[in-house]
């Protein structure tokens, strides 16, 4: 039986879970696309930072520490002085 012929016998349900199954993955790829190049993007920056003589280690952790509210952000500071302190890292 040819292809379109076994196309024609299917259910309308099934057929309808197979175009949207087939949508959300091309959603997913194009995604993770547009990820990457974001990524790419990002990356550039930071050799860009790193170029202009910015320490990268330091942009990403000032980014990672503005995502958070001053509460979340205070808290960790102080979860990690008391560490630091107990290591007897801090004078």
């Amino acid at each position: 039986m040819p292809a379109t012929a076994a196309a024609a016998k299917e259910q309308p349900s099934t057929r309808f879970a197979k175009e949207q199954l087939k949508a959300f993955v091309e959603r997913i790829e194009r995604l993770e696309e547009e990820k990457k190049a974001t990524s790419d993007d990002i990356r550039d920056v930071l050799a860009e930072a790193k170029g202009s003589g910015y320490d990268v280690k330091a942009l990403r952790v000032i980014v990672r520490m503005r995502k958070q509210d001053t509460e979340e952000r205070r808290e960790e500071q102080a979860v990690l002085e008391t560490y630091m302190h107990a290591l007897g890292m801090l004078n």
